[in-house]
């Protein structure tokens, strides 16, 4: 009789849970194009991958690669993508699994991302700079040292805002957790609830609540809540995204320019990895002063001005 109860009990939640899952669903609204511009469609190894494009297409190219995190999209290049498209052709997509793309639930890995940002560079756009956030920075300096290994054109400069390779290590029981039916869902909304939202940029992504910009979690909330929406981040919180390289020792190797921009006040990844890493990569180092894990959209028009200054790709024609 006791284990029927409690059968009957968990069987209850999990339908509750469920219920739930589909009352979120509901409300998550209209979701918005991640940036404005024209909206394009790049076909990769079965995946739609969303992209938007702005600026005067004989104009250089710089490519926007957002960061990985559980409500992650181009959104993240809002602050800034106006004001490079003023001057540049300027590309960002939305990665696999994340924001308008498609999130089928396939295992992600760090050697799908991999791919997929070569693939992008070379296909979409011509010996661009790219500009990449967190561990998507790591994926762009592979695919910028492979390039230059095989004789391909390249980029013509790396902009990487706080990169690393190493989130540490693999928790597979997260991944299956978090990839579950019901309760995946269920845990996965939890944590992506406006709340834990706003709890996440004030803790790690901002330095200064009042930087978040305006409908800012709003989209990352609408983000999160797509159908498929946590099977990439559940890869990224096992650790499977990590790739198997030396950050320093591959910016090392790359003939272009390689700008890391840095926050002063970043806790997951903080300023003394990034003065290392630029010693050890012989890189060039900004650091913005009053800004964390997304220089770029806390203080755009601080970061717009580093940028043009480190690179002279980006300087204004």
């Amino acid at each position: 009789m006791r284990l029927r109860r409690l059968l009957a009990g968990a069987t209850a939640g999990v339908a509750a849970t469920a219920a739930a899952n589909r009352l979120l669903r509901s409300r998550t609204g209209d979701f918005e194009p991640s940036l404005a511009g024209d909206q394009g469609t790049y076909r990769w190894r079965g995946f739609d991958v969303a992209y938007t494009e702005a600026g005067d297409p004989g104009a250089p190219d710089v490519v926007l690669l957002h960061g990985i995190n559980a409500a992650a999209s181009s959104h993240e290049f809002a602050g800034v993508f106006d004001a490079l498209a003023d001057d540049y052709h300027v590309l960002a997509p939305d990665l696999p699994g994340f924001g308008h793309s498609d999130r089928p639930p396939v295992a992600y890995t760090s050697t799908l991302y991999e791919g997929f940002v070569a693939d992008f560079l070379a296909d979409a756009a011509d010996d661009p700079v790219v500009v990449a956030s967190s561990l998507t920075g790591s994926w762009a300096a592979m695919a910028a040292a492979d390039d230059e290994a095989t004789g391909g054109a390249g980029v013509s400069g790396l902009v990487l805002v706080c990169p690393t390779a190493d989130t540490g290590q693999r928790r597979p029981s997260v991944r299956r957790l978090l990839r579950a039916p019901v309760v995946g869902t269920g845990l996965f909304h939890a944590l992506t609830s406006e709340r834990g939202l706003r709890w996440f940029n004030q803790r790690d992504a901002f330095y200064r609540p009042e930087n978040v910009p305006e409908g800012f979690v709003q989209h990352q909330y609408r983000a999160s809540h797509q159908p498929g929406a946590r099977f990439a981040p559940a890869s990224f919180a096992g650790g499977f995204l990590d790739p198997n390289v030396d950050l320093a020792e591959t910016l090392a190797g790359i003939d272009a320019p390689v700008t890391l921009v840095w926050g002063r006040e970043a806790a997951i990844t903080p300023l003394s990895e990034g003065k290392e890493l630029a010693d050890d990569a012989d890189a060039r180092l900004v650091v913005l002063d009053d800004t964390s894990l997304l220089p770029h959209a806390e203080q755009p028009d601080s970061f717009l001005e580093a940028v043009r200054d480190e690179l002279p790709r980006l300087e204004r024609h």
